[in-house]
């Protein structure tokens, strides 16, 4: 069962009756607690339960390739500093390498915490799994800075409620699509593919960087002619060059669906773009 954020955060103020490391000193100079993210939907997350208390930084540079991504010395060193550290294991080996060997005192691995499959680690773009990530958050902000553990538990439901809202619209939006088949340009939409109905085929598997074979762009054809699939989804980071190519081959259109792994666009949050993914969706499914 998942616990609420007022009840995890009185978890962490009561072990902070016994335990020193739960101080004031915790928190950065400058009265904030010093958060590092390691990508974007983590970053979004801190930022909306933390609010005021936090100062968070985002180890993937924006339009940067998470999965690829490599940390510079200083980087590393900060991992070991900061006040709190949110990943995601699995998804960045740099990262997960950093972690193991810097041994940052308070860490929250988003992967645990959204009880998410390891051989699929992008949850994020299932709404409701990001806002157990928030629940985490919160608990361990409380544990660093108790005296804010009240704020950082009404951040955590007011993140909860914000993301069912969301959650509501895809279902909403999406009910006369269940069985829909998505096909994506890698295999990123499994978590939101499972919760609204649909069906995904990637073009590629999991990883991002992995061409198709031949055999794939085959099967792929077959696919959307059995399913009548009238669009193609493809990534802004990997561009459209093989999915356009597979679209014009088979005489159907593409679309722009993203994956959230990192942010180009700093006037849009994780909701935004949420919304215009489910635009995109709403309009390329064959929906009945």
């Amino acid at each position: 069962m998942r616990r609420s954020p007022a009840a995890l955060a009185a978890t962490a103020l009561a072990a902070c009756a016994f335990l020193t490391a739960c101080s004031d000193t915790d928190a950065s100079a400058d009265g904030t607690v010093d958060v590092l993210a390691s990508f974007y939907p983590l970053q979004y997350v801190v930022e909306q339960v933390g609010g005021e208390h936090v100062t968070v930084s985002n180890l993937t540079p924006p339009a940067a390739e998470p999965h690829d991504l490599e940390l510079s010395p200083a980087q590393v060193r900060g991992i070991g500093t900061a006040d709190l550290v949110v990943y995601l294991s699995g998804l960045q080996a740099a990262t997960d390498e950093a972690v193991s060997a810097q041994s940052p005192e308070h860490v929250v691995d988003s992967a645990e915490a959204a009880e998410a499959d390891a051989a699929d680690p992008h949850f994020w773009l299932e709404p409701t799994r990001l806002s157990m990530v928030g629940d985490a958050v919160a608990a361990e902000l409380s544990a660093i800075d108790p005296d804010n553990a009240a704020d950082y538990a009404a951040g955590a439901e007011a993140l909860t409620a914000t993301l069912d809202g969301l959650d509501e619209e895809f279902s909403e939006g999406l009910a006369q699509c269940e069985g829909a088949t998505l096909v994506t340009s890698h295999e990123a939409f499994g978590y939101l593919a499972d919760r609204y109905g649909l069906v995904q085929e990637g073009i590629s598997g999991i990883n991002p960087d992995a061409e198709p074979s031949p055999k794939r762009l085959r099967d792929v054809r077959a696919i959307v002619e059995r399913d009548g699939v009238s669009t193609l989804f493809f990534e802004r980071s990997l561009g459209p060059k093989v999915t356009q190519t597979l679209a014009d081959d088979i005489g159907v259109s593409t679309a722009l669906l993203d994956p959230l792994e990192s942010r180009t666009d700093e006037s849009r949050d994780y909701v935004d773009i949420m919304r215009a993914n489910l635009e995109a969706l709403t309009t390329g499914l064959a929906c009945d």
